[in-house]
Formats: C-alpha cells, structure tokens, sequence
C-alpha cells in the first residue's frame, strides 16, 4: 500500500513537472499599450524590456493616443490593431496571450476585456476617464466643436482640438474630429465605469467565445498615485466580474513609474495564469 502511495506520489510529481517544463518553453505573447502622449520607447519601455528579457513575445504598440499620431483614427480601428498585434503573437508560436496598458492604455485594456480573444489583462494606473467632471469641463467644448466639424463634412480633416492629463492639465491636438468624438464621448470606450462593466458584460467578437469565462484581470494600483485615481481603484476593481486569477497588486510608485514597479509582477502573473490555463 505504501508502495502504491508513493510511486503515485512521483507519477504526479513528474507530471507536474513535466506541465512546468512545457510552460517554461511555450512562447508567452503579450501587447502593452502606453499612456496619453506617450510612446513605446517612453514609461512602458522598461517593462516591454523586462517582459522580452524574461522571454516573452512582446508587441510594444504605438496606439491612436500617442503623442505622435494625436487621435489620427477612432476606437474600432484601434480595436482592430490591437487584435492584429494579438494574431501577430499568436504567428510568432504564443499559445497563450495578454493585454497590457498604462493609464489611458489601461482603460482601453479594460474596454477589451471580452471584446478580444486573450487569456488575461493588465491595467497599470488605468486614467483618462472622459466622463468625470474635470474631462468634461476641460474637453466638452473641443468636443462640441469635433461634432460640428464631423457634420460639416470636415471630420477626416485635422483640426486643433483639446485634450486634458491630469499632470500636464488641458493643451491643444491636431486631431482628425471624427476620430477624436469616439475617444471622448463621455458614454464611449473611455468611460472608466462603463469599461470596467464591459469586462464582464461585452460579448466577445467570435461568437464560440461567448460562454467562455471572462478573462483575468491583474490591477496595478501605485500607492502613490494621482489622489483621483487612488480613490477610484479599490471600488473599480470590486467591480470586477469574479475569476480566482483576478488581482490586485499595489507597488510603491507613482502614476509614471507604476509600470516599471510592476514589472517583475506582472511577468509573475502571466505565468501563474498561463500555467492556470493548461
């Protein structure tokens, strides 16, 4: 009997280890997308370098939002672009996939949560919510103005336009309008709320996934964060559809160097939810 036990014992050992050991070798793919302004080679740089270092497949994207491209398109072809980085990992070998964004990035993560196909999101310091009071009053005039342009027919046409970030307050864009009004409807894809409701109320864009569990979510919270964002970020994540691999990680850091911090965890994560998955 005791025989028995313990050969059963290092069948399931080695079995474990034998699953470790495959993990350990299946290409992880994971997309990061930067904050307002910002860029690939800006505040998510050292975590893209970390997350490759430690072998993962990394899509570090330049999104709508960058300082670069100031809005040039709207939320669904943004959608697009991140589901085209997700297939692009999946050509590299990823089995297995994730989603990670930084402030503006980590909104826009949680609006994809259900949308896209992958096995996890990371939302690092998620800011830009367009619905609360100091966006509407520093952006709803510029977003009255982007509406009457797009129905005088000039909505593919740049035109100055505000924005607001909470360091930097409001300054002006050269942003395409008809673009610009999806990223700013206070009801659209950057309402913090409505995006925190979308990772368990959206239904997938495949039609099989649709009884699928929701995917996990890790929730970088810095404990020095912008005053609004730490007051929101407690709340927000108990909103969060229930799934044991959801997380709540609080580094010591502030807004801009939040993914830095959350670096090694994040890698941490991944790997706990992609062994979870097997």
């Amino acid at each position: 009997m005791l025989i028995r036990t313990l050969t059963h014992i290092v069948v399931v050992a080695l079995a474990m280890a034998a699953s470790l050991a495959a993990l350990a070798q299946e290409p992880i793919g994971i997309v990061i997308m930067h904050g307002k302004g910002g860029s690939p080679s800006g505040l998510v740089a050292d975590l893209a370098r970390t997350l490759e270092s430690g072998g993962y497949v990394v899509a570090n994207l330049d999104m709508p939002w960058s300082g670069r491209r100031n809005y040039d398109v709207d939320v669904g072809r943004a959608e697009q672009e991140v589901a085209a980085a997700l297939a692009g990992l999946r050509n590299k070998g990823a089995q297995r996939v994730f989603v990670a964004g930084h402030s503006q990035g980590g909104i826009f993560a949680l609006h994809l949560a259900g949308k896209l196909e992958a096995d996890g999101y990371v939302t690092i310091a998620p800011g830009g919510n367009v619905a609360n009071r100091v966006f509407r009053e520093n952006v709803g005039s510029w977003l009255v103005r982007a509406r009457q342009l797009v129905a005088d027919g000039k909505g593919h046409e740049r035109a100055t336009l505000g924005d607001y970030e909470g360091a930097k307050g409001a300054y002006l864009v050269q942003a395409v309008p008809a673009a610009y009004v999806t990223w700013f409807d206070p009801d659209g894809a950057m309402n913090m709320d409505r995006a925190v409701r979308a990772v368990d109320s959206e239904q997938p864009t495949k039609p099989a996934l649709a009884d699928r569990p929701r995917a996990p979510v890790l929730w970088v919270a810095p404990n020095r964060d912008y005053p609004g964002l730490i007051r929101t970020a407690l709340p927000l994540f108990h909103d969060l559809p229930a799934n044991r691999l959801t997380r709540l990680y609080q580094p010591d850091a502030d807004h801009r160097g939040a993914p830095t911090a959350a670096a090694d965890e994040i890698a941490r994560w991944i790997r706990e939810v992609a062994g979870g998955a097997q």
